[in-house]
């Protein structure tokens, strides 16, 4: 793609780095910049470089948080009983946005993943077992990817958590989507459908 000014070049080259922006796209994103009064810029500009240089990780949880201790972990309207543990902060929000759970959480940031060299010891397995001594936990929901590592995962800390008897696991269900039609849902999705079964 040709340009007039290599400003606007540079400002696409960063712009299409992000994912899911093509060349397209990010040349559409900074013509509208342009296009905007210099404080829309600015600010923006500067929102970024405060949430780089400002954001922390929860030392409780690992979820983003603007102080030591994020918002949700800090809460004291939520449940202390239920731990839900996800994978990245992208599942917090999403699992919020669904307004149904009102527990803790706890980041894993990622899954065990011997081919790509991720081991128990990459991920924040201790500080989840760190958490269960001192907290009111009974119950630690385990919302991994149902993939083959995924499993492998919620196997490795449903094993770690037997050494605390007073705390239950348990997983999200899996299933067929709503809306969708049975002939077009994959086989292992099925299966798992009809064994974990609810009673009407």
């Amino acid at each position: 793609m040709q340009f007039s000014s290599k400003l606007i070049e540079d400002a696409v080259k960063e712009m299409a780095k992000l994912p899911g922006i093509g060349a397209k796209t990010a040349t559409r994103l900074v013509l509208y910049l342009l296009k905007q009064e210099e404080d829309f810029t600015t600010s923006l500009a500067s929102a970024l470089v405060r949430l780089r240089q400002e954001i922390q990780q929860c030392r409780q949880c690992h979820h983003y948080a603007d102080s030591q201790v994020c918002s949700i972990c800090a809460s004291p309207h939520r449940n202390k009983t239920l731990m839900c543990v996800v994978e990245t902060s992208q599942d917090v929000m999403a699992i919020e946005n669904t307004g149904q759970y009102n527990g803790l959480y706890h980041i894993l940031g990622g899954i065990i993943s011997p081919m790509e060299g991720i081991s128990p010891a990459d991920l924040h397995i201790d500080t989840l077992l760190s958490r269960m001594p001192e907290s009111e936990v009974k119950e630690v929901i385990l919302a991994i990817s149902p993939t083959m590592e995924g499993d492998t995962t919620a196997f490795y800390i449903t094993k770690k958590l037997q050494a605390f008897p007073h705390i239950s696991v348990s997983a999200i269900a899996r299933g067929v989507p709503i809306g969708s039609e049975l002939e077009y849902t994959d086989e292992v999705t099925l299966g798992r459908s009809i064994v974990t079964r609810t009673k009407l």
